[in-house]
């Protein structure tokens, strides 16, 4: 599989069908992997990667800190999310994108459609993460982690993901480098090495400033209501994925399609076709 360098990190990508290019930020949280389009949840029943390519240019990667991507241990933010996948339009010679987030891959879409409205054709919204015990849960995850590092210390993070394996939305107590702790050996050491005190404060202050609100986070509502982007969302309803999270983004972006179909009634019948006569409607009113 394909590699490309941005900023410095590995992203680990995949290039699926023919047409106008189609971003494709993959769902699982912290383990967004791009299979997970395939495998995870709704998707897989869903079946998105069976139609999309069909008609556009579907490209899906492994986030960073996620699969065989690499990482680097700094505070993260969404901006950085954007980044990479601004990176790797780049790398692909794409000027200009469809971009598509699930779960948590909503929020470096809107982020990105915040910071580079000129390069984003259209955003498609699936499943937004957002809401109270959304926020709850992942604060716990990260404090599950630091707990672990004030106990064990960073080498006794190494240790537990050599011998668990397991990426931090399985395992709180690896982190949020735990995927990439297992695949690099000299990144490992180094983590291992890192000041536990400047560390402890770097990860209190990423799950601070990631995760800030009960509804859907990525950009300031102020920010999305000045984007002349069309965005379809598509909402969840579980503790992850709040109905009021989808709602949210319905009200903040000006040029927002909400398809109100709950879950049950999204299917590979149904879901595949909802997003492709999106973007083609947008595609026919761009020409």
């Amino acid at each position: 599989m394909p590699t490309a360098l941005i900023d410095g990190i590995k992203t680990n990508y995949e290039v699926i069908g023919n047409g106008p290019p189609l971003l494709m930020y993959a769902p699982a949280g912290f383990d967004a992997t791009l299979d997970k389009w395939k495998t995870q949840g709704v998707y897989a029943r869903i079946k998105l990667l069976d139609h999309l390519p069909k008609r556009y240019t579907c490209i899906v990667f492994d986030r960073r800190e996620t699969g065989q991507s690499g990482g680097r241990v700094e505070r993260i933010t969404w901006a950085h999310y954007v980044s990479q996948g601004k990176g790797l339009l780049e790398h692909l010679k794409f000027k200009r994108a469809h971009l598509m987030g699930g779960c948590m891959g909503c929020c470096p879409v809107v982020a990105f459609g915040v910071a580079h409205p000129e390069m984003v054709m259209s955003m498609v919204l699936y499943w937004p993460v957002g809401g109270a015990r959304y926020r709850i849960s992942t604060h716990k995850r990260f404090a599950d982690h630091l707990a672990y590092v004030e106990e064990h210390g960073l080498a006794g993070v190494v240790s537990l993901v050599m011998q668990e394996g397991k990426a931090f939305n399985a395992e709180p107590r690896g982190g949020p480098w735990a995927s990439v702790i297992r695949n690099d050996r000299a990144f490992a050491d180094a983590y291992a090495k890192l000041d536990v005190g400047k560390y402890k404060q770097l990860v209190t202050e990423m799950c601070r400033t990631l995760f800030d609100r009960d509804t859907s986070p990525g950009a300031e509502p102020e920010d999305l209501l000045k984007l002349d982007v069309p965005a379809l969302v598509i909402p969840g309803r579980d503790a992850s994925h709040a109905t009021s999270a989808a709602r949210y983004l319905e009200e903040c972006l000006p040029k927002a399609e909400y398809w109100d179909v709950l879950p049950d009634g999204q299917t590979e019948e149904t879901a595949p076709t909802r997003v492709i006569q999106f973007l083609d409607r947008v595609a026919a009113t761009a020409r």
